[in-house]
C-alpha cells in the first residue's frame, strides 16, 4: 500500500508563528518562514517540499488558530 500524500495550506495572515506544526511533523517539513512577516507581524509556518507530506494531519490538529488545512490527495 502506497502511502498517503498531502497538500497543506495556511492561512498565512492568520498565523502567529508558534511554531507548534514544526515540532510535531513526522517529516520535518514544516517550518517559520523567517524570510517574511504576515499582516499580524509574525514569521508564517510554510513547507517547502510539500511532496514529502504524508498527510497524517499532526500540524492541523495541533494548531490552536485552525489556520491549517490538509488535504489527502
Amino acid at each position: 500500500m502506497a502511502k498517503a500524500k498531502g497538500n497543506v495550506t495556511f492561512q498565512e495572515d492568520l498565523c502567529k508563528g508558534c511554531g507548534l506544526c514544526v515540532t510535531v511533523c513526522p517529516v520535518d517539513i514544516i517550518s517559520l518562514d523567517k524570510g517574511r512577516l504576515n499582516k499580524k507581524g509574525y514569521y508564517p509556518a510554510s513547507i517547502e517540499e510539500m511532496d514529502k507530506c504524508i498527510a497524517c494531519t499532526n500540524c492541523a490538529t495541533v494548531c490552536p488558530d485552525w489556520v491549517i488545512t490538509v488535504e489527502r490527495l
